[in-house]
Order: C-alpha cells, then structure tokens, then sequence
C-alpha cells in the first residue's frame, strides 16, 4: 500500500498538545505538522529521532502536513498513524491477504450493530457474517515483544464487551491487532498499563472472540502486509 505522495524525512524536535509536533527538516526549516494519533504513542519519538512526513500543500490546511513513520530504533519502523491500520486492512482484506478472515462476498466499514452500541470496523458478510475490530499496534517493549494498549482504553475496554457479547449470542466476531512496527513479533495485552483490557481480552477469548495479530511493515514508500504473528494471552 503506497503512501500518496513521497514521504519526506525530518528529524522530531517535540511532539505536544497530542496532535502537533515541531520537526527540522533536511535542509534546516522547522515546521509544525500534525501528529495523527489519539494514543500516548509510548515508546514512539524521542526528541532527535528520524521521522518521515507527508506534506501537502492544500486549499484552507493550517499544517503542512502529517508525520507518518518514527525510526524507533536502528532499521526499525513505527507507523504512528493509527487510522492506516484500517485503510491497511480494507486493502488486505480485500486482496485476500488475510486468509483467517478469508471467504467473505462483502465488506463494510463503521458498523453499528445496534442502538446506542459500538461502531465496529468492518462488518464481513455472505454467506455468514462476521464483526471485526482494528487496533493498531505500535508499543514494543524489546526482545520483539509487542503490547496493546499503551495508555488506559475506556473505549477498548467497551469494544471487547461488545464483542463477547456478539460471540455469545452464537455470531463469529474478531478483534485484530493491525502491528504497525516492524521490530515487533508478537503481541499481548498490556496489563501494566491496563489490566482492566488485559482482562477483558482474556474473558472475551473465553467467550468465542477470535484474536488475531497481523505484521504490517512501515518502509518510507508504503506499508507492506507481513503475516501472521502469536498472540500471547
């Protein structure tokens, strides 16, 4: 899945207010540009660390861009734009890459179920349905280990119910992690950070929700679906 236009490389000065970071560029101009990601982003820019950065000059934008990868570590990439998770996996899902969640005819996106109930993203459906939620992986903790989430997630906590309760009631429901770091091979709960998911996760398991991981590889030209990777519960 190519970026849109070529990345352009800088190095990160500070990330602030969430959704701002300061970065220099090559030739010595600093800009601000936007930092698409809700998530505390632990573990993800240091001040001083290699960036990449999707410029565009567009009618009415106040930023000059968005910041996509962060070098985390020598060859190593993070994807900190967490909405490509979900563009990654319509793509993957519709090219056939994603073979656990293979066989299905049709495909929507920002489901909800019932009245006052979640918005999933995807609905897979014919012959039989299937509901999927997308979390997008970026917290390495060394050795290649991978964990979700790196900040307290009221609303992650709130999807995993809902899911049990879809599995439950006899539907097939899946909650996927989308890993967007190329130095991590496995994922688990982060129950340092938020037990209350970890717990969650493992009663949603008991429940019938299938969990799965798939390695998405950040490169400055695009992002490339890996495969499969363990989830440890």
């Amino acid at each position: 899945m190519p970026f849109e236009v070529p990345l352009t490389p800088a190095r990160l000065i500070k990330r602030y207010k969430r959704f701002l970071a300061d970065v220099v560029l090559d030739d010595g101009r600093e800009l601000t540009v936007h930092c698409p990601n809700t998530g505390s982003m632990r573990n993800c820019g240091q001040p001083g660390d290699r960036v990449w950065l999707r410029l565009e000059q567009k009618p009415g934008r106040k930023l000059p861009g968005s910041w996509e990868l962060v070098e985390v570590a020598p060859g190593e990439l993070a994807c900190v734009h967490s909405a490509r998770a979900n563009r990654v996996v319509a793509a993957a899902l519709q090219a056939g890459l994603l073979q656990p969640l293979g066989g299905y005819a049709q495909q929507r996106a920002e489901v909800s179920l019932r009245a006052g109930g979640s918005r999933f993203d995807f609905l897979l459906s014919e012959p039989s349905e299937c509901v999927v939620e997308v979390k997008c992986v970026t917290l390495a903790l060394g050795g290649g280990e991978g964990a979700f989430p790196d900040a307290v997630s009221l609303r992650g906590q709130k999807h995993l119910l809902e899911l049990s309760e879809i599995a439950a009631s006899g539907r097939r429901a899946c909650l996927l992690f989308c890993v967007m770091h190329s130095g991590i091979d496995r994922v688990r709960p982060a129950d340092e950070i938020d037990p209350e998911y970890g717990r969650l996760l493992r009663a949603a398991v008991a429940a019938g929700v299938e969990v799965l991981a798939w390695s998405v590889w950040p490169t400055p030209e695009g992002l490339q679906v890996r495969g499969e990777l363990p989830v440890l519960l």
